[in-house]
């Protein structure tokens, strides 16, 4: 799989620029404080799909609790899988890349999260920034939530979704913290795409040659290693350098502070 930082920085990418067009009647941001909630909540979002293995990085993200959530989810990929497959799909002794890493997923948890925040309100968006804020924390550190670090991530993540309930409205997050949710759990597919390993988006509603999870991938000359020197030296710099440009572009006022410093006003 593609390494947690990886994948954290492609949907905080994913996020600040499909922030940047979403029509407000769809829960688009309207403020650079919104624009930064959803970008965030995006970048958690591209870990869940690999909550289907306890070795991944959002399963360590909450200690014990992550942990056990996980072993549950990847018995009910695995479930899923073998009632699902096709005659062409071999048997598998775990649910990892299954279930989670396909549009099914996508839509239905972004579905699901929409439900919640409409239905329960405030509890429910402050339930998701802390879970998303903390996954995105995770995902970032890196190596740093491995053991101990956990408690200083869930401490962060809830200090950091009490504060932003102060910017985040309640009619904002209706919608758009679903579309922020799904949309990073369909990043964390492309991310894997991108992979040896490849990604079954479509299972099982579309087969191919009596495989319901056959798996999109890049022919192997373009495909890379994950965790290889290209993730490490190439696409996680460059995506960190995007972010940080797209962050400072989303900021009120920035873009066109930007065009007055480098073009010069007619005299």
């Amino acid at each position: 799989m593609v390494m947690g930082p990886t994948h954290a920085m492609s949907g905080a990418a994913v996020g600040l620029v499909v922030a940047d067009v979403l029509p407000a009647d769809w829960g688009g941001p309207t403020s650079t404080a919104e624009t930064f909630t959803f970008a965030a909540v995006c970048a958690g979002a591209t870990l869940l799909p690999d909550l289907d293995s306890t070795q991944s990085t959002v399963a360590r993200s909450f200690g014990p609790l992550s942990k056990a959530l996980a072993r549950v989810i990847d018995s009910i990929s695995l479930g899923y899988y073998t009632i699902t497959k096709g005659s062409k799909d071999g048997k598998r002794r775990g649910g990892h890349r299954t279930l989670t890493h396909t549009a099914l997923f996508a839509a239905g948890l972004g579905a699901g999260v929409t439900a919640l925040v409409v239905h329960f309100g405030k509890p429910a968006i402050i339930g998701v920034l802390f879970f998303a804020i903390g996954l995105a924390l995770r995902g970032l550190a890196g190596e740093f939530a491995k053991e101990k670090g956990w408690l200083v991530v869930s401490l962060l993540a809830a200090v950091f979704s009490a504060l932003t309930w102060q910017w985040y409205p309640t009619e904002a997050g209706s919608l758009g913290l679903g579309v922020a949710v799904a949309l990073g759990c369909a990043t964390h597919c492309l991310g894997d795409a991108i992979t040896k390993e490849g990604v079954p988006f479509l299972a099982p509603f579309v087969p191919w040659a009596r495989e319901h999870w056959w798996e999109f991938r890049l022919p192997a000359f373009l495909s890379i290693r994950a965790g290889g020197p290209f993730e490490k030296i190439v696409l996680g710099p460059a995506l960190t350098i995007a972010v940080f440009a797209l962050g400072v572009w989303a900021i009120d006022g920035a873009p066109e502070a930007i065009y007055d410093a480098f073009v010069p006003s007619p005299s």
